[in-house]
């Protein structure tokens, strides 16, 4: 069948490859969903689950500096440079590189395990000495997920460098369903710590799931230093990559640190809300980057100028045919996406209002983050690794400056706490620490900043006429999306009319939210898919070719070749 050979052939076309790690995104963000929910109805927006997430932070750190050795970015490029020369030299750099990055980042985590007594206080100073001592247990149990998801990282190069997605695809997936496990069953064992066993695990069938293809491949790595390699070019490609990453991470750290001191549950919420934020941008963002990273590197490798931008700006208006019309729909659709995923068991009420109002302003970050993926894959692949990290710093200093001037001048005078006050409850009412929301709008505001840095200067680099087109296809896209939302927004309000509290569609129960918020969700998605075929927008009419070209048999097992 056509269906089932989508998944078992390994896609020929970055849209192809896009739409099977799309496919594979809404698998892995129905599992991540369901982590949520169990996480939600467990412990509720609880200090418990505060300390889960901040039990993160530092193993989270490093792996941010474990991309020094294993970035993709930097690797991939590498990797098929060494593979343009000989398959033996390129099994030798990864074989070094390898042996490397597991020596260093072992050292890393036995320091780590010592000093965290002394790090965990300074990042959530709001914590009490016994959650502060239960956030360094389950960190320390947490700190073998670095190095596992680093191996990992290093075979998922491997993988894309080689164009198989489908295994790379998976391991996301297998990550989900190891914490999945921990909650379900090592969790009533072993207590809270079962959460952190099911971290490591998810950790470990992350990497497990790909070793299969690497065998395959032939490339298995062998533990041996091979000097005349240069492993030492990755950490010079990786050092603005990883840099950024890292200052991603000191972000977090400094939001976790500011959500501490503002009442229990603060970081549960602000991290349960950046999944669901997160999921579109996995999806989209995520899945075409990634599938134009590798050909955007032998373009630029072959040093192809105009088809490499041809092929960014394609998948560009891609990212931002689907990103627009998904952030319409979750702003219509936050209070149900919210009662529908995590509106069980523990999970207060006044837990589900906050949840909402904090995905409403995520959401208007899910375009800049979508393009941020994008954009910083292709300045990798043109070896121009200075830009992203600065952008990406001044972003950042952005962010928690922004947060933290917020929460300061709303903690010292009372009418700038009215203001934002006011502000925030437009969209919230009679919910206590409302200056929470100061963190996801910082966020949220460095995003853009990033977006739009990275953007206009990469698209600079070849005229002026890529970014007019951008703006032109953005403008359209804009206006479906428009009809989208408002689309979805009357089928609501008809819904809510018709049905009544005591029907079988009520909002109070799982079924009533599903069929609702699905209904008018459904409704805007075709209606802005019959725009788009009626004005024959160029983007979906290059989705139905990319379908089209993946379920014909003839295509599937035709020549190799990349079309943009």
């Amino acid at each position: 069948m056509a269906f089932t050979r989508f998944f078992r052939i390994d896609p020929k076309g970055v849209h192809q490859a896009a739409l099977l790690l799309a496919m594979s995104s809404i698998a892995n963000g129905a599992l991540g969903l369901l982590r949520d929910r169990l996480l939600a109805g467990e412990f509720g927006a609880s200090r418990a689950l505060d300390i889960y997430y901040a039990a993160f932070r530092i193993p989270d750190f490093i792996f941010s500096l474990s991309l020094f050795f294993v970035a993709s970015t930097a690797f991939i490029p590498l990797l098929i440079e060494h593979k343009n020369r000989s398959v033996r030299e390129a099994q030798d750099f990864f074989d070094t590189v390898f042996t490397f990055f597991i020596m260093t980042i072992s050292g890393m985590i036995i320091v780590a395990y010592f000093v965290m007594p002394y790090l965990i206080p300074k990042i959530v100073p709001g914590f009490g000495i016994q959650a502060q001592l239960r956030t360094i247990m389950l960190a320390r149990v947490m700190l073998l997920s670095p190095l596992l998801l680093g191996a990992s990282s290093l075979v998922s190069s491997i993988v894309q460098s080689s164009r198989k997605f489908f295994t790379y695809a998976l391991a996301p997936i297998a990550y989900n369903g190891g914490i999945i496990i921990g909650i379900l069953y090592l969790v009533p064992r072993f207590g809270f710590l079962g959460l952190a066993y099911g971290v490591t695990l998810g950790a470990l069938f992350h990497l497990l799931v790909q070793v299969p293809t690497l065998l395959k491949l032939g490339a298995l790595p062998r533990f041996r230093f091979i000097m005349r390699t240069n492993p030492f070019q990755v950490m010079y490609y990786s050092l603005p990559r990883a840099s950024a990453l890292s200052v991603n991470q000191l972000t977090l750290l400094v939001l976790t640190s500011l959500a501490s001191t503002l009442g229990a549950g603060a970081i549960a919420i602000f991290n349960l809300s950046t999944n669901l934020y997160a999921l579109p941008i996995a999806i989209i963002g995520l899945s075409y980057s990634v599938a134009s990273f590798p050909i955007m590197a032998e373009l630029a490798l072959h040093k192809d100028k105009n088809l490499f931008f041809e092929h960014l700006l394609t998948a560009t208006r891609h990212i931002l045919f689907w990103t627009m019309p998904v952030t319409g729909l979750v702003i219509v659709l936050r209070a149900h996406i919210v009662r529908l995923i995590l509106g069980t068991g523990s999970f207060a009420w006044i837990d589900t209002h906050l949840t909402t109002a904090s995905l409403l302003i995520f959401s208007f970050a899910i375009v800049s983050q979508s393009l941020v993926t994008l954009f910083v894959r292709a300045y990798h692949a043109l070896g121009r690794v200075r830009e992203p990290m600065i952008f990406n710093i001044t972003a950042a200093i952005t962010t928690m400056s922004l947060a933290y001037g917020i929460v300061f001048l709303v903690q010292k005078y009372y009418t700038i706490e009215l203001f934002f006050t006011w502000l925030f409850r437009i969209h919230v009412e009679n919910l206590p620490n409302i200056i929470f929301l100061s963190l996801p709008f910082a966020f949220s505001v460095g995003t853009f900043i990033n977006a739009l840095l990275l953007g206009v200067t990469i698209f600079r680099l070849n005229g002026s006429g890529a970014i007019r087109e951008l703006i032109t296809s953005a403008m359209r896209i804009f206006c479906i999306t428009i009809v989208v939302s408002f689309a979805a927004y009357g089928v609501l309000k008809i819904e809510s009319a018709i049905f009544t509290d005591d029907s079988f569609f009520s909002l109070s129960t799982f079924v009533g939210v599903l069929l609702q918020g699905g209904g008018a969700g459904l409704v805007g998605l075709l209606i802005g898919g019959a725009l788009s075929w009626f004005f024959d927008i160029r983007e979906f009419q290059e989705i139905k070719q990319a379908l089209s070209s993946r379920f014909n048999r003839k295509d599937l097992l035709g020549p190799d070749i990349e079309h943009i």
